[in-house]
């Protein structure tokens, strides 16, 4: 490919990356993050939604629950669920109140209660309020680090997605004539920028596919509502919104309200589910309009070997009051190629396959990213530095060369942004188990300190200079990050704090603290390179000279 050609895809390539590279890193860095929720919910889940999640009945007595709990609160009957596999976050009978006109991406005004037999067999129904900790990471992830998950945040996403994905095309095309000779090329030596530079095509040659993945799948997911009119107009003829219909076409005229109590067994709807797919194993049930004509159940569950449409799974859509299958477009396994091919884009987002190692390959994969954004920028200032410098006059009296403003300004940003968000990540973590105990309502806390140490470490970026920002706030990083194994300690050793730790959710613990050791490894790396790099790098803040 001729030389001139290579110039402007590398220009594309930079320039795509500069615009978009912070908020994919917070997108990266928050969806690495948001691959294990269910562990991230059941470690911040406080000791008295573990009593109740452990509260797990037989199947049998929930037909008595949901029939007692539909006569006190009838208002239920809309839509509820009954979870199969009870943990510290889940209670065997819960439902939710939206707010009217609420965007249906949007849970922070949204009312949580729950229902247990009590001692005498009625239904003990409260108004809980679980942490919304791992849907804050969620939306961050989902809006590129805005703080509500809209419409319009939705749309930017997306272009900032679309620059992703020119930024990938550019950058592979960049890499095309040097591909075999550089591939795995990773010079390490005193030239650092040609080190970065080696490592950041190699990790991002080698996770391509991945990036691929996640720039069309976060497109489609921007603009999935306009995506859906076209395929109701133009594939379904407008019948889209019956799949999720499970109760049928509709009710008959003047047909009357049904009885609770004429609900089938949940051991004899499983059984049912179980004869249709073996593989599929079912997590929950969730009951929708069952007092109306047209009641439906949506039995939601995973089958290890196939994909699901879903983050929580996939379902089978089933007549609670005949047993009847009647719908099985969004099962795991039993998808015909067109809803299968829909549900691919979900499930190749978020993982929904293969099990265990696929998450922890994602888990990393979403590192390595905002990784590469991070190095991204770097390379971009450092390229800059370089440029500056060739044909430049020597600086008088030895004195240190004065970067550009835009340099400065990027470099400042960079630190600010990214590691302000790691910051802001692990505080709002680690606070996850000490809020509960001093405030009413925690869930409103979780953003206003996350944008706290968010906009503080973006301040003390551009007041003291990149360089020595860096450390300063990777120190704080493997501080704020450390605090969460912390806290888990605390509550193993002294109870009385009011903290908890639960064995289940040891992994995040774990997973913490390597992240901590980490940061710290990377914190006086990064003081070496201030103290002993080029004087005229905006990475280089070596310390005064001593006075004799």
């Amino acid at each position: 490919m001729r030389s001139d050609f290579i110039r402007i895809y590398k220009t594309v390539h930079t320039w795509t990356g500069i615009v978009a590279g912070m908020a994919l890193f917070i997108a990266f860095y928050a969806g690495a993050l948001t691959i294990f929720k269910e562990p991230l919910s059941r470690w911040v889940a406080p000791p008295s939604a573990a009593s109740t999640a452990s509260a797990a009945m037989a199947l049998d007595e929930v037909p008595i629950l949901i029939q007692r709990t539909l006569a006190a609160h009838p208002e239920a009957a809309r839509d509820f669920r009954v979870n199969l596999q009870p943990a510290e976050h889940l209670p065997p009978l819960n439902w939710q109140v939206r707010p009217q006109g609420a965007d249906d991406h949007d849970t922070s005004g949204v009312r949580h209660y729950v229902a247990t037999l009590a001692a005498d067999g009625s239904a003990q129904v409260e108004e809980v309020h679980p942490s919304r900790l791992a849907e804050f990471i969620d939306t961050l992830h989902r809006v590129v680090g805005l703080p509500v998950d809209s419409d319009p945040n939705r749309w930017i996403m997306g272009v900032i997605a679309s620059l992703y994905a020119v930024a990938l095309v550019s950058g592979v095309i960049v890499l095309l004539p040097s591909l075999v000779k550089d591939f795995f090329a990773l010079r390490v030596g005193r030239n650092v920028k040609r080190m970065w530079l080696d490592a950041h095509n190699v990790v991002g040659i080698i996770s391509l596919p991945f990036h691929v993945v996640m720039a069309l799948t976060s497109v489609v997911f921007a603009f999935h509502d306009q995506i859906y009119d076209l395929q109701d107009k133009f594939l379904h003829g407008g019948a889209l919104t019956a799949a999720f219909r499970v109760g049928g076409a509709g009710p008959a005229p003047g047909a009357a309200p049904r009885d609770p109590a004429a609900l089938l067994p949940p051991a004899e709807l499983l059984a049912r589910v179980r004869a249709l797919s073996p593989g599929f194993e079912p997590t929950s049930l969730q009951y929708l309009n069952v007092t109306e004509p047209r009641a439906g159940l949506r039995v939601w569950g995973h089958d290890p070997a196939a994909h699901s449409p879903r983050f929580i799974g996939g379902f089978v859509g089933v007549d609670p009051y005949s047993g009847k299958i009647v719908n099985t477009d969004f099962m795991p396994g039993r998808q015909d190629a067109a809803n299968a091919t829909v549900s691919s884009f979900f499930a190749l987002h978020f993982g929904t396959y293969g099990g265990t190692p696929v998450q922890w390959m994602y888990f990393l994969l979403g590192l390595a990213g905002a990784w590469l954004f991070y190095g991204g920028n770097l390379l971009w200032v450092e390229t800059r530095r370089i440029k500056a410098s060739r044909g430049a006059a020597p600086a008088p009296d030895g004195a240190r060369p004065v970067q550009r403003r835009d340099v400065r300004l990027m470099a400042a940003a960079t630190v600010g942004v990214c590691l302000g968000c790691v910051c802001g990540i692990s505080l709002t973590i680690a606070a996850g188990k000490w809020l509960p105990g001093q405030l009413a309502d925690p869930n409103t806390w979780h953003p206003i300190i996350y944008y706290a140490a968010f906009f503080a470490a973006i301040a003390w970026a551009f007041l003291r200079g990149a360089a020595r920002a860096a450390v300063h706030l990777l120190w704080l990083a493997a501080a704020c990050t450390l605090a969460i194994p912390a806290t888990s300690l605390l509550g193993w050793l002294v109870p009385g704090l009011g903290l908890w730790a639960h064995a289940s959710a040891l992994g995040v613990d774990l997973t913490a603290l390597a992240g901590a050791l980490g940061f710290i490894w990377l914190a006086r790396a990064t003081a070496r390179r201030v103290q002993d790099g080029p004087a005229d790098s905006v990475w280089s803040a070596p310390a005064p000279a001593r006075q004799e």
